[in-house]
């Protein structure tokens, strides 16, 4: 269990997401006119811990179950597959075969006997705990980036959001970003959901306040180099386009002190468990996404163009981390953790925890 004075809470960066969305909705609801009730930021963050909680029990059985059929091979080969069995029933969740699945319905059964653990230590498994943060990050980020007229869309766009991290992944990896993939199928999919880019206007403090909070966040995470390439390829195209039109540079800075464009740029796109892994690969994906987004604004006028670019380009990153390599980030908390544990069975599933969160 997690308390405010453990070291881990704090090394972890989600923590400091979490906080600062939740001010960002404070101060957003308190000093912009949003058409955002109370009772949809609670159904979002129910349903994104709920669904987190869910597809946690699911996987945990799958791969039990794996576990157990790569034993009863290895036994009926006379102990020589045992290693192999048991690495398997990992690794079909993992590279995305899903092998461990059972299509029946007691394959989704999730009573507290299924998984031999009592009550309370199923809900509250190490697993699901430890990845309570993203559920909670990934159901603050729809509250203040999405709109909806009926509660049923919102909790759409948090089911698709929480699933996506776990059905579509490629070598251990979910390619979507949670919210933006939750954002993205809503409004391909439901009649009333809808995206403000301009609910933060382009006064300056807000600017500053997302500047001050996503740097701390990013600088935790060390992704600078993706929010500078993202943010600096496009200030350098929005650039060009003012001089051709014979533009004030006013209206330049205008363009680029959008709040929400500076909210995706310091916590969207800097996702560390979706984007590619080694620095030049980040670097060209940010760039590429800038290009993108610059094209979808200007020339098709879409006002969503950031998380349009985003989701078009985000399946990129898997092809990147094939060409230029780099290790796969992991949250400091559960890497932390597994250290001081001192054990290897430890830093294994503290690294497959982080992988599903």
């Amino acid at each position: 269990m997690l308390f405010w004075t453990d070291d881990r809470l704090w090394d972890d960066a989600r923590t400091y997401q979490i906080l600062f969305l939740g001010l960002f909705l404070v101060v957003g609801l308190g000093t912009r006119d949003w058409s955002l009730k109370p009772g949809m930021i609670a159904v979002a963050i129910a349903t994104c811990v709920t669904t987190q909680w869910v597809m946690v029990g699911v996987r945990q059985k799958a791969e039990g179950r794996g576990q157990k059929a790569g034993a009863g091979e290895a036994e009926e080969a006379g102990g020589a597959g045992e290693e192999r069995g048991g690495e398997s029933g990992v690794g079909n969740w993992e590279s995305g075969k899903f092998k461990a699945f059972s299509l029946s319905p007691s394959a989704f059964s999730l009573h507290p006997s299924s998984f031999s653990l009592p009550p309370l230590a199923f809900i509250l498994s190490p697993a699901f705990l430890s990845s309570l943060p993203s559920a909670l990050v990934t159901s603050l980020g729809l509250s203040i980036l999405l709109r909806a007229d009926h509660y049923s869309t919102m909790v759409f766009a948090c089911v698709a959001a929480i699933v996506s991290k776990f059905l579509i992944r490629v070598n251990g990896k979910h390619v979507f970003n949670p919210g933006n993939f939750g954002i993205v199928a809503a409004l391909l999919l439901t009649p009333d959901a809808w995206v403000s880019p301009g609910q933060w206007g382009e006064e300056g403090w807000y600017a500053l306040m997302f500047l001050s909070c996503g740097g701390l966040v990013v600088g935790r995470v060390g992704r600078w180099d993706t929010t500078i390439a993202f943010l600096g390829s496009y200030a350098v195209l929005e650039g060009i386009r003012n001089v051709l039109l014979g533009w004030t540079w006013d209206v330049w800075a205008h363009r680029l002190m959008s709040g929400s464009l500076l909210m995706f740029s310091l916590f969207m796109i800097t996702d560390p468990r979706t984007i590619p892994n080694a620095r030049i690969g980040r670097l060209l994906w940010a760039t590429a996404i800038a290009l993108l987004t610059f094209f979808l604004r200007n020339y098709l006028f879409l006002s969503t163009a950031v998380f349009w670019a985003l989701f078009a380009l985000a399946p990129l990153s898997i092809l990147i981390d094939a060409v230029f390599p780099g290790d796969r980030f992991v949250w400091q908390s559960r890497a932390k953790e597994a250290e001081e544990a001192g054990e290897a069975e430890g830093a294994g599933e503290g690294e497959m925890t982080a992988l599903v969160t």
